[in-house]
């Protein structure tokens, strides 16, 4: 497990916030992240909040602790990474019980200061950046906010696309029985995505597309591709029934099941480029995988 209890012994009677930099050295920030985060214990396991007296023997901090599984970074340098991420590994840990995610491998290779510049979906896999330090962390972040990057996607879908196009339609949340999926709507945020076809195979009635996301909505290139009748291989959310879509997010639709009904073990969506410049040098990155 990525989340460990240490131990921390100590003397004196006080508010827990102020043991924590007082008595114990943490900082200030990551002693009210800790606190926020409901991360500090009692010698009884009661959660201890903000303004809250420590008991005067010890309490008990919930550390995340990065674990490898042996995926190591594409590149490194002072400031950032880049991994090369397959399919089905989550960024980012969504509880306490998360048995291993991408952040374990950032935190294993880099410490406790490196992070996720950004983020992609589970099943997508390819290039995802880090940030190294508070440095990189302030610059990069705000790279992806304000769009200056270029990244592209690979896609495989059904149907045939002979021409480039620009798909320039608003999205919003379905608001249906699946929470997390989005849809096509006219109220929605502004969302833009040109899809540019590489190879088309007839045998299986699906083409090869080059996705690129000029915006960064949830699931936007999903969302877009099936907006158009051209759903991506693989995809367990969009082109499926709810009960199939509501069995895969709550991790109970079987290998066999999803063969079944899906016609494929993975989302045939992925991040091959990336593009930016970071403090007058100009990067590009090519992920060395492709659907593996």
């Amino acid at each position: 497990m990525p989340f460990i209890l240490k131990k921390y012994n100590f003397t004196t009677t006080q508010k827990i916030q102020f043991l924590l930099q007082n008595e114990l050295g943490f900082e200030r920030s990551i002693a009210q992240r800790l606190l926020s985060k409901s991360r500090i214990f009692d010698r009884n396991g009661k959660t201890l909040l903000y303004g809250d007296i420590a008991p005067a023997d010890f309490i008990e901090v919930a550390t995340f602790e990065g674990q490898t599984r042996g995926l190591k970074p594409l590149f490194t340098c002072d400031d950032f990474a880049i991994f090369d991420k397959p399919s089905g590994l989550m960024v980012h840990p969504i509880s306490k019980k998360t048995p291993y995610s991408l952040l374990d491998e950032i935190r294993y290779h880099f410490g406790e200061d490196a992070n996720l510049a950004h983020r992609i979906d589970q099943e997508t896999s390819g290039l995802v950046l880090i940030v190294r330090n508070k440095k990189s962390d302030m610059i990069l972040k705000e790279m992806f906010v304000e769009k200056r990057y270029d990244k592209k996607y690979l896609a495989l879908v059904h149907g045939k696309i002979e021409n480039n196009l620009i798909i320039d339609t608003p999205i919003e949340k379905e608001n249906g029985a699946i929470g997390v999926r989005m849809m096509v709507r006219d109220d929605g945020k502004e969302s833009l995505t040109l899809i540019n076809p590489i190879s088309y195979d007839k045998t299986t009635n699906r083409t090869l597309v080059e996705a690129i996301p000029k915006t960064g909505r949830q699931h936007q290139i999903r969302v877009h591709l099936h907006s158009i009748g051209h759903t991506i291989v693989g995809d367990p959310i969009y082109g499926v029934d709810d009960t199939i879509a509501d069995s895969y997010l709550c991790k109970t639709l079987s290998d066999e099941e999803r063969m079944n009904y899906i016609k494929c073990n993975r989302l045939m969506l992925h991040a091959k480029s990336l593009e930016f410049n970071y403090l007058g040098v100009e990067y590009k990155f090519l992920s060395k995988q492709i659907f593996e």
